[in-house]
């Protein structure tokens, strides 16, 4: 019998048995990731974010459809906006800014802040500074505002709000507050808002934002001060709506807000624009 050639010799594997090994491998490796993707807290955090969309849904089931009901901060917030913020004063005490930036709900968080700084001639108010440097440090778009007193010159309300208030690049433009006739005339106090207004404009370059209630608006100001951002106080309207003529800033649609690390109830507020016109009104 002739020798055998060992190198010669041919194993026949079984037909497919390779192809099995790959099938396995590839199932394997699904089942790992479909097992770290259940076990991930980005899955987990987007099922509860459905979820509470969904629940917040139902909850808001025959109520007014511009508003939706945010449980955390305590109101109704008007659904076609996506910038909000709160203007505050020394009402609401100290306050830890770093748990009011972090607080959120949804998509809704506090991205600016507008704080008293003086009203008068001789008024500043106490809790500014520190509101000023904090909310700053954690991340907040702040801007200063006045409360402004028609009894008193405009002119030197703007120079003892000046005095108090050192704006810097990245901060919303200085604001006046006029919610009062103060005992005087409508005329008079519109000359002293102007001169106000002037003033402030000629010393930071930046044009100022005016803070007033509908009524006082609609009886006071419509008309007279329309080339000046806009800033309106009405908790009763589905919607901020000053016609067609009038581009309006920001809408203080609640006063009665619950924010973390803030004691007591807050002003709250959208901005009417998306984050380009946000960073637009900047101060540059």
């Amino acid at each position: 019998m002739p020798a055998v050639n060992k190198k010669s010799r041919v194993i026949k594997r079984p037909p497919g048995k390779k192809k099995v090994k790959k099938t396995l491998s590839l199932r394997w490796i699904l089942w790992l990731f479909l097992i770290a993707l259940l076990l991930s807290p980005f899955y987990y955090g987007h099922v509860v974010k459905t979820v509470t969309s969904a629940w917040r849904s139902v909850r808001d089931i025959g109520a007014n459809p511009n508003y939706r009901t945010y449980k955390s901060f305590n109101i109704h917030i008007p659904t076609n906006y996506k910038i909000h913020g709160i203007d505050i004063s020394s009402y609401q005490g100290t306050i830890d800014w770093k748990r009011v930036k972090s607080m959120r709900e949804d998509s809704v968080h506090v991205s600016f802040a507008f704080i008293k700084a003086t009203e008068g001639i001789i008024q500043a108010d106490p809790f500014f500074q520190r509101n000023w440097r904090e909310a700053q440090k954690a991340g907040i778009a702040c801007g200063a505002y006045h409360y402004f007193r028609p009894k008193f010159s405009g002119k030197w309300q703007a120079v003892f709000f000046l005095q108090n208030v050192k704006t810097v690049r990245g901060n919303l433009p200085a604001t006046v507050d006029i919610e009062e006739l103060d005992g005087i005339s409508p005329e008079n106090m519109r000359e002293g808002l102007k001169a106000f207004l002037k003033q402030i404009e000629a010393k930071t370059k930046t044009r100022p934002i005016i803070y007033t209630g509908l009524k006082f608006y609609q009886d006071n100001l419509s008309g007279y001060f329309d080339d000046y951002p806009l800033w309106i106080a009405n908790y009763r309207g589905p919607d901020l709506d000053l016609g067609n003529a009038i581009k309006w800033k920001f809408w203080q649609h609640s006063d009665n807000a619950k924010v973390s690390g803030i004691s007591r109830s807050v002003d709250f507020d959208v901005f009417n624009g998306d984050s380009l016109a946000f960073k637009k009104l900047l101060i540059k």
